[in-house]
């Protein structure tokens, strides 16, 4: 009971955290208004104040949150199927997948010129594009995770798919216009800005679904951990639990690279800050303090991206938060 009691202090406490940083996101920024006029425009009125609070900031702290928990979460998934600390859904190439589509589609955008001078139509068009891929990857992993018994050999299967996507998006950008590249490293450089209802919405029902999947096969990857032969001398379908694991971390890595951008190190992180926190590696007991860290860490990138005088790509603030955790978690082990 005190467990208990000490893990809801715990979720609560970094509940509060996320909404505060969640504040500090919405009146910070270089839009040129002040905290005071944010404030102001947050709780009411109208005028430009209230304009981009409700029309640019809101918008990109909600999927800020929602992209960060869904990374989160995946990353939690496939570290225990792969058993594997350093497991992300990155390094399973469905970010090259995605990077593979926006490569595509800028240079088919750039080729036809049918979307010149039409910057949310093409910035649409490419996320929609790496939607595609990263669902052609993920389908390529789930149809792989069928066949293989061993988390290790897949593991080697998804980081070679990787390097694959990786060295064709390599050529199509040696060939590629100064416009279309332009419009790919805008994409791949990772941001939350520039998201709509349709963009948020579609991560928030992607976090939806792969956090219903997560929850249904939570049982599963707690007897994986204890490794795939116990498992399987259990009585438990490895390969449904990896199959239904990899569904939800695929899905939710697809839509929120889509129109996030190949947002790296917060998959890693996140789970092991929850795991530390709590001291627990139960899934249903990790489960919202891994969807609050991942938020929280997405939304302390944000901040620190929109920083006056520092303006830096969400997905470079990231690699600054998240490698200096990774390279001590590598160290305690």
């Amino acid at each position: 009971m005190a467990i208990k009691r000490r893990n809801r202090l715990i979720t609560t406490t970094g509940a509060t955290a996320l909404l505060l940083l969640s504040v500090c996101d919405l009146i910070l920024g270089g839009s040129g208004i002040g905290a005071a006029e944010a404030v102001g425009g947050l709780f009411g009125g109208e005028g430009i104040a209230s304009s981009i609070v409700w029309g640019i900031r809101l918008p990109r702290v909600l999927t800020a949150i929602a992209a960060g928990a869904c990374l989160a979460l995946s990353g939690a998934q496939m570290q225990s199927v792969f058993r594997n600390p350093l497991a992300d859904p990155h390094i399973m190439g469905v970010s090259g997948g995605a990077g593979l589509g926006a490569a595509i589609a800028t240079l088919l955008i750039s080729g036809t010129g049918l979307l010149s001078g039409f910057s949310s139509m093409a910035g649409l068009t490419v996320a929609g594009a790496a939607f595609a891929g990263a669902i052609l990857a993920s389908t390529l992993i789930v149809l792989v995770s069928s066949r293989f018994r061993s988390g290790t050999t897949l593991l080697v299967f998804g980081v070679m798919l990787g390097f694959i996507f990786s060295a064709i998006t390599s050529i199509l950008e040696y060939s590629a216009s100064e416009e279309s590249l332009k419009l790919f490293y805008s994409w791949s450089a990772g941001s939350f800005s520039g998201s709509r209802t349709f963009e948020t919405l579609t991560i928030l029902a992607a976090l939806l679904v792969g956090t219903g999947l997560y929850i249904g096969g939570a049982k599963g990857l707690d007897i994986l951990l204890f490794g795939e032969e116990y498992a399987t001398l259990a009585g438990a379908s490895v390969r449904r639990i990896r199959g239904v694991a990899m569904v939800s971390s695929c899905l939710m890595t697809a839509a929120a690279t889509a129109f996030c951008g190949p947002l790296g190190f917060v998959g890693i992180v996140s789970p092991h800050i929850a795991r530390r926190i709590l001291r627990s590696s139960g899934h249903m007991t990790i489960l919202p303090a891994t969807l609050i860290t991942g938020s929280a860490v997405s939304v302390l990138a944000d901040i620190i991206s929109q920083a006056p005088g520092l303006p830096l790509p969400v997905g470079s603030t990231m690699a600054l938060i998240g490698i200096p955790i990774i390279l001590l978690i590598l160290m305690k082990k």
